[in-house]
């Protein structure tokens, strides 16, 4: 009996995935629960096991195509099939998704019809007088939130957005491009401000933005090469969060000697934990106590209220050979730092190896970027929205300073510091520093 392979829900607001490529080809044999392709998503990478044993019958998505969770990709036939060697057409059955409308034919859409920009989910767009919505206006509201939150802080109507999504779904993809062509267009676009009473008032004269220079001319010698999907995720989330945040950083040099010699007098005891002790457990565990006495450096902007968070997931980002990851150790402030080394061990692991869950990269409430594995000294990271903080740290080196008026030999960092000044003055933020760069001078062997 055939056992059809569907695209898998990776995530509570996830619609749709990518097919990043095919590890097994038709004619294939696998076995359950062995690898048969890979996926990306908003959220994460992953690779995805076959549900049984048997032959690879069909393959009914390319790789690069984007397809609904739920949907057919792949066809497993029983070991004792004759199985074709060449791989089958696509399902006509499959519904053919609109093409993209080009940025000139966006800027000429109708006017969006009245809809206030902090309405629910749910909320259709006002309909006039006797009309209803269509298929395509109820297709689009079904956009994922963070579409539905884009559009709110750009007042955007959804709506008026051509979307190149499952059935026009509007991704965000979709509402990133409509942004980024919206002053390109040629023409000054308009947005209508809402005004109580649900009217809109005379619309607002946006101006085009400078058109961007070309990457390359004709005849220079260079090679064009599409970005994968997680490279475009990064981009996207990165853009949306420099026009998000008001970034501002500090930089502070932290004395890590004294975390050096307790890592040392540690480290032969947790290998035979089978755990590896690096500077970010006492990292994470300095920053655990800091965000507990600045709980604001823990919180998110959201409109015109702060949203404080009561629990301190932090988020440790891993650099792949493909891209750049975060996974999250979730309820950080309940472990040791034996607790906190396994966590980032086994994220990372699992991060490399392309097993993270959907969750592993959810829920995060502050960030730390270890760019100092590499040798750099300090940089300034891009705040990982809906977060209003980031803590870089640079290389743990040695370095000559003036301990009690003698020259002494010392291990230290710079940890720098982005945060959102839309929520977090500079005075907050050095206080939270301080307080990092106390925990790790003055550490508590204790809990170790």
């Amino acid at each position: 009996m055939p056992t059809n392979v569907v695209m898998p829900q990776m995530g509570e607001s996830i619609a749709e995935g990518t097919i990043v490529r095919w590890i097994k080809k038709v004619g294939d044999r696998i076995d359950r629960d062995e690898p048969l392709f890979e996926i990306s998503t908003d959220k994460v990478d992953a690779e995805i096991p076959s549900p049984a044993a048997g032959v690879v019958r069909e393959i009914r998505a390319k790789e690069g195509e984007t397809v609904a969770v739920d949907t057919v990709v792949a066809v497993i036939g029983d070991q004792e099939e004759a199985v074709a060697t060449q791989a089958a057409p696509l399902p006509p059955a499959r519904e053919t998704l609109p093409p993209p409308v080009p940025a000139a034919a966006a800027a000429q859409a109708p006017a969006p019809l009245p809809q206030a920009a902090a309405a629910p989910a749910a909320t259709l767009p006002s309909m006039p007088t006797g009309g209803v919505p269509s298929k395509e206006d109820l297709r689009r509201q079904k956009s994922s939130p963070l579409v539905r939150k884009i559009a709110r802080e750009h007042n955007v109507d959804i709506a008026t957005i051509p979307g190149t999504g499952v059935n026009g779904r509007v991704t965000k993809d979709d509402i990133l491009a409509y942004l980024a062509n919206r002053g390109a267009a040629g023409a000054p676009s308009q947005v209508a401000s809402p005004v109580p009473g649900g009217a809109s008032s005379a619309p607002t004269v946006t101006q085009p933005e400078t058109p961007q220079a070309p990457a390359f001319r004709p005849g220079e010698n260079v090679e064009v090469v599409p970005m994968s999907v997680m490279r475009r995720r990064i981009a996207e989330h990165m853009i949306l969060s420099k026009r998000t945040s008001a970034h501002v950083h500090s930089v502070f040099e932290v004395d890590f000697t004294r975390v050096a010699q307790i890592r040392d007098k540690k480290k032969e005891e947790y290998e035979r934990l089978g755990v590896k002790l690096t500077f970010m457990p006492f990292i994470v565990k300095a920053a655990v106590d800091a965000l507990r006495a600045v709980p604001v450096v823990n919180a998110s902007v959201d409109g015109e209220n702060i949203v404080y968070k009561r629990d301190i997931n932090i988020g440790v980002a891993v650099a792949l050979d493909w891209g750049l990851i975060v996974p999250v150790i979730k309820h950080a402030d309940e472990k040791n730092v034996l607790g906190l080394a396994r966590a980032i061990n086994d994220l990372a692991d699992r991060a490399r190896a392309k097993q993270l869950k959907p969750e592993d990269v959810q829920g995060g409430t502050f960030t730390i970027t270890n760019f100092g594995m590499f040798g750099a000294l300090f940089g300034m990271p891009i705040i990982n929205q809906p977060q209003v903080a980031i803590l870089g740290v640079g290389a743990v080196e040695k370095r000559p300073v003036i301990v009690d008026d003698a020259i002494a030999i010392r291990q230290r960092a710079y940890l720098s510091l982005g945060y959102d000044h839309r929520l977090i003055d500079g005075a907050v933020a050095d206080h939270f520093m301080s307080i990092v760069k106390k925990q790790i001078e003055n550490f508590d062997e204790a809990s170790v």
